[in-house]
């Protein structure tokens, strides 16, 4: 019998491609009997752009905080068909709260409680995935950042956060918390570290950087016209820094290869998920991004003249983009949706500006037998997400230059 394996928080931006890499045999077909998609927010299939296979069951609603362990238990019982047969969990669940003691306090019990339920429901579990990021190497703290005793590139065997930050941040609790209680499971797992996740999702985010881009680029190129110069929305620090796109394509499919094939003696170990070996920059990054919206992008503008900040601008030409919606039948209210997090686009592209680099050794020696060797190009990832949100009807079709995910 194959594997079945269920996704906590699979409408989120790592969660699709976990759906959408499974349901296309990855890594190969035979493997998968089953997977279940564990949403808050009701979806669709037909809305998802996941496959309509018999394999996928699409589960709603279902909230990790409320009642009693038992009574999520239940629900999970009664929910999820064959619960009592999932091999595999990934967990990438996430409650976004300004309130960042609220925010700790609820994701550590929200994994710890899904965890709990999963381990006594399936006899069957081999492997559960915990998903963190970059924040292991506090890249969060921008300015105040350690420099002295964790350096790039950053390697999954350098220290903790010292305190602090430490204790601010909700990775640790939730891995102190497994480590302890998987000491002596059956299954085994391990922890994920992308950084900035670039990736398609069909019913908005709280946080997706490809998805605010691709609207802000496809407006710049209807107002402006094919052919303008599109200046980096960001600061010349920040178009110079180093670091390592995580698409989330190639998230899904290095945890996957990891769960699957994963040495017991390396049971709880952490693992750094991105693109590339070698580091981008947003000055190779950017001018390939507005290339394919027909526009010629450039640096951040010198002197006294400002870049076009991206929530400025969007919010600048809404009536465009209102034109745009009816002219090419794109979902309504996307452009300015209430489930985004205004502004932290703002900080991904002025903030973080200093080198940040993963060294992706381990992920690609791991297991030595049967490492795993793909790559993928700064286009390859962004266009592919581009490419999803023109079938989705988020941007116009037309207009846009072939992307090589279309050919």
């Amino acid at each position: 019998m194959g594997k079945r394996a269920l996704v906590f928080g699979a409408s989120g931006v790592t969660g699709w491609a976990f759906i959408h890499e499974i349901l296309n045999d990855y890594p190969k077909e035979g493997v998968w009997d089953g997977v279940v998609s564990m949403t808050n927010r009701p979806l669709r299939q037909e809305d998802s752009l996941w496959p309509a296979d018999p394999r996928l069951q699409i589960v709603s609603g279902v909230d990790l905080l409320k009642g009693s362990q038992e009574e999520l238990e239940a629900t999970l019982k009664e929910d999820v068909k064959d619960v009592d047969r999932t091999t595999h969990v990934y967990y990438l669940a996430y409650k976004a709260s300004t309130d960042m003691q609220q925010e700790l306090q609820d994701a550590v019990k929200m994994f710890k409680r899904s965890t709990i339920a999963m381990d006594h429901l399936s006899p069957a579990l081999e492997f559960v995935v915990l998903q963190t990021g970059a924040k292991m190497y506090g890249c969060h703290l921008l300015d105040k950042h350690p420099t002295d005793y964790i350096h790039t590139p950053l390697s999954e065997n350098q220290p903790r956060l010292k305190q602090p930050y430490h204790d601010m941040l909700f990775y640790h609790p939730q891995l102190d918390w497994l480590t302890e209680y998987a000491r002596d499971k059956k299954w085994s797992w391990c922890d994920t570290r992308p950084d900035i996740i670039i990736g398609f999702v069909p019913n908005q985010n709280f946080y997706s950087l490809a998805t605010v881009l691709g609207i802000f680029l496809a407006l710049y190129a209807s107002v402006e016209g094919k052919g303008a110069e599109c200046p980096f929305p960001g600061t010349i620090k920040s178009w110079n820094a180093k670091s390592n796109d995580s698409s989330s394509d190639m998230i899904a499919r290095q945890t996957l290869h990891l769960s699957l094939s994963l040495p017991k003696e390396m049971k709880g170990e952490g693992f750094n998920v991105a693109d590339a070996k070698k580091p981008e920059t947003w000055s190779s990054k950017w001018p390939l991004l507005c290339a394919y919206f027909s526009l010629k992008g450039v640096g951040p503008p010198s002197g006294e003249e400002e870049a076009p900040e991206v929530r400025k601008y969007i919010n600048a030409h809404l009536d465009a983009w209102a034109r745009l919606e009816e002219e090419h039948g794109l979902k309504k209210g996307v452009a300015d949706s209430d489930l985004t997090f205004k502004g932290f686009e703002y900080f991904l592209l002025t903030k973080f500006d200093f080198d940040r680099q993963y060294d992706m050794t381990k992920t690609c020696s791991t297991p030595m037998d049967n490492p795993f060797t793909e790559e993928r190009s700064v286009m390859e990832a962004w266009g592919g997400v581009f490419d999803r949100m023109r079938e989705g009807k988020l941007i116009p079709k037309e207009g846009a230059a072939d992307s090589p995910m279309s050919k």
